[in-house]
């Protein structure tokens, strides 16, 4: 099983919400995942993104590869915390 950390969108039409979740790669976008770790918030400026840090550093410990964005993401908030 190959876990994926990637973004689960949510929210309204054109006022997106997406949540940070681990979940297996062969999932849909949207569909089932394994934990949820944060939360992204394009809708507020400054974008709000809150993770984890004690989840995500388990989940990367274990083989979970994150995406280009989740880990564009992630880089922001640890260099910002």
């Amino acid at each position: 099983m190959a876990v994926k950390l990637r973004l689960a969108r949510g929210g309204a039409k054109k006022h997106p919400f997406y949540q940070i979740v681990a979940a297996d790669s062969r999932y849909a976008r949207n569909g089932r995942f394994l934990e949820r770790i944060g939360y992204y918030d394009p809708n507020v400026d400054p974008p709000l993104v809150k993770v984890r840090q004690d989840r995500l550093a388990y989940w990367l410990e274990n083989g979970a590869q994150p995406t280009e964005v989740v880990k564009h993401l992630v880089q922001k908030v640890t260099v910002e915390s």
